[in-house]
């Protein structure tokens, strides 16, 4: 999906988004408890700032980075990458490499299929990249890390949240259930190309109150780049509207499997927090931003809450970004197959460097 955005963009060539991103204010909240409950209390919900001593970042890819052929290099130089597929094959029931390699595009492009792919294939990234003395000084450097929705389990996985394997089972299911909501109710999204992200609110306002159906911001990418969700008759008006009232330079449907990030997406939010209940969650090493909150969350409960909550809430990615370089943020590596992230954060900021490791 992700992917699709950014080739959208590229048909108007040398244009250049203005570099406004979203202003939020940071609320760091913590629960208090009268010392009683203190005591009784063994685990204590906190929400955690991001140390200003945060200098280097690991971003990790979401839906839409997939390529058929990626992680073929990968596996043929790196045997512990190729182990990893093996783990997957597995715990998938099907060979995930032969896929990633051999397409065909149409089964690697779905979303029960494309996630699990991008997750295994980030992970075996990391796996090759340990295997090098430069490549474990990079990972040891990182002290923040952050994935665009579906990254978001990638990053956890590496910050220590969960293992490999467990990881992979959420994403299998995350992805299944992702596919049954858009299969059960027929939606879909656009890719809004020139609008600052209040304008491109105000779109799905109008557009919502013209179709009588729902529609909203889905994906804050960048000032110019946005992805609305929703109601297919929703999406039509925002395509009709988008350009000749609200002078949006592009306004193009994405090949997805249904709106999400919405409430169309509630099915799935219930096999979710079943399977994350059931999923050991350790306390992260590093923190890990929220797509759903901006925010580092690092104790189990809440990685459990916003993990579930994210299917059907907005990913506010430029916020996330912005709030990381007004910390201090000096640089980043993309890890995992694609360019969609760097490219993404350089309209979000052109002097941060960041770098890519993809497969």
């Amino acid at each position: 999906m992700m992917m699709m955005m950014q080739q959208a963009q590229q048909q108007y060539h040398q244009q250049r988004f203005a570099h406004t991103c979203a202003r939020n204010e940071r609320r760091n909240t913590v629960r208090r408890f009268s010392s009683s409950q203190r005591r009784r209390q063994q685990r204590v919900k906190v929400s955690v700032s991001i140390e200003s001593s945060a200098k280097k970042a690991f971003f990790f890819p979401g839906q839409g980075a997939q390529n058929v052929g990626m992680a073929k290099e990968l596996c043929e130089t790196s045997p512990e990458a190729k182990k990893m597929f093996d783990t997957a094959k597995d715990i998938l029931g099907y060979d995930l490499l032969d896929v990633c390699v051999n397409g065909p595009a149409e089964r690697l492009n779905s979303t029960e299929v494309s996630q699990p792919a991008i997750y295994v294939s980030s992970m075996a990234a990391l796996e090759k990249m340990k295997s090098t003395a430069e490549g474990q000084a990079d990972i040891d450097a990182v002290d923040v890390c952050a994935g665009l929705s579906l990254g978001e389990y990638t990053a956890l996985a590496f910050a220590g949240a969960f293992s490999f394997e467990d990881g992979l089972k959420l994403v299998k299911l995350r992805g299944e259930a992702m596919q049954a909501a858009a299969d059960a109710q027929p939606s879909s999204m656009a890719a809004i190309i020139g609008l600052s992200s209040d304008k491109c609110e105000e779109l799905c306002k109008v557009a919502s109150e013209q179709s009588g159906k729902d529609v909203r911001v889905a994906n804050y990418l960048c000032n110019g780049n946005y992805a609305v969700s929703g109601a297919i008759e929703a999406i039509e008006k925002v395509e009709e509207i988008a350009k000749p009232e609200f002078k949006a330079r592009m306004a193009v449907r994405l090949a997805v499997a249904g709106a999400f990030h919405t409430d169309f997406m509630k099915p799935a939010v219930e096999k979710l927090e079943k399977q994350l209940a059931e999923t050991p969650i350790n306390a992260t090493r590093i923190p890990v931003i929220s797509n759903v909150d901006m925010q580092p969350h690092t104790d189990a409960d809440s990685i459990r809450r916003t993990l579930a909550t994210q299917v059907t809430n907005p990913v506010r990615w430029e916020g996330s970004m912005q709030k990381l370089i007004e910390e201090g943020l000096e640089g980043g590596t993309e890890v995992g197959p694609g360019t969609v992230i760097s490219g993404i954060i350089k309209r979000i900021d052109k002097k941060l460097p960041v770098v890519n490791y993809t497969v």
